[in-house]
């Protein structure tokens, strides 16, 4: 069965004004076209899943991975709803002129050839927007498997507010040493300035943080002279081991500065809930 887009290329090899030989690759082109759009409806998203996992949500730690994950399933919902928007008003322009079509009130043969065309421009934009809305549907089932996954790691149903906002001193802490420890590994075993400026501004003393880094890279090259391999959980485990020393001192800074780090009554837990009672009080009341 010919789809919209199958009818305009076949309109092209038809066109008087194409040249011989680029007829020859049209038919090429014709022939191969049912392979190439079945291969073609894999790749109707943005990214792969390995680019999505490991490049696009890049949290270290997983309450973090959630926020991100969550991020990506709310961006890629909104696409899609924007997309089955567009196709609904592509609709309505179709079945209006596909009406007009019928009506026959359209003698003039090149203002129906015209209508014709139009009617024709409508189903390919349809398609193409079909084409991102079944991607984005992928895209959406995946986050949203992600999401559970990460869930069922952590032993949860949900991740609180409150949890969210206290892990956020470790996954900073092991954010911040993640790039130390890169950008030293560029630098001879030194701390980047922008790391160091990032470090400062979580309280954490950059003296004791650069010893820390100077120790665990002289740990891995002690382990390479013995012939054996540094491995990426080594490197995991010793940022976890830099969030237990370092995560208390971004507290003790913004008590520093007056700031209380950790807010219990602005979270939205706390509003659902004096809401609740609120509204238990007026009940009573009545």
């Amino acid at each position: 069965m010919s789809t919209s887009k199958d009818l305009v290329i076949k309109k092209i090899s038809n066109s008087p004004m194409v040249k011989k030989e680029y007829k020859v690759m049209l038919e090429n082109i014709n022939k191969t076209l049912p392979a190439i759009k079945q291969s073609s409806s894999n790749f109707y998203k943005s990214h792969s899943q390995f680019m999505g996992v490991m490049l696009d949500v890049t949290a270290i730690t997983p309450i973090r991975s959630v926020k991100h994950t969550l991020a990506e399933l709310d961006k890629t919902r909104m696409a899609l709803e924007e997309a089955q928007l567009k196709m609904m008003k592509k609709d309505i322009e179709l079945r209006k002129k596909e009406r007009e079509l019928d009506d026959g009130k359209y003698n003039d043969q090149f203002e129906r050839e015209t209508l014709e065309t139009e009617i024709l421009e409508i189903k390919v934009n349809m398609s193409n927007i079909q084409n991102s809305i079944s991607g984005a549907i992928r895209k959406m089932n995946f986050f949203t498997n992600q999401y559970k996954s990460i869930l069922k790691k952590l032993g949860k149903e949900d991740i609180t507010e409150e949890e969210y906002e206290k892990e956020e001193s470790r996954y900073h802490v092991m954010t911040c040493l993640k790039q130390a420890l890169n950008a030293a590994r560029a630098r001879g075993g030194v701390i980047d300035e922008g790391n160091l400026i990032y470090l400062f501004d979580m309280g954490i003393n950059s003296a004791q943080a650069q010893a820390e880094i100077y120790s665990y890279l002289e740990m891995e090259n002690k382990l390479m002279r013995e012939g054996k391999a540094p491995t990426h959980e080594m490197t995991m485990q010793w940022l976890e081991a830099c969030a237990d020393k370092f995560s208390g001192d971004a507290e003790k800074f913004a008590e520093r500065r007056g700031f209380k780090l950790y807010d219990e009554e602005s979270l939205n837990t706390k509003l659902i809930e004096n809401k609740e009672n609120l509204n238990g009080k007026q009940d009573n009341k009545v």
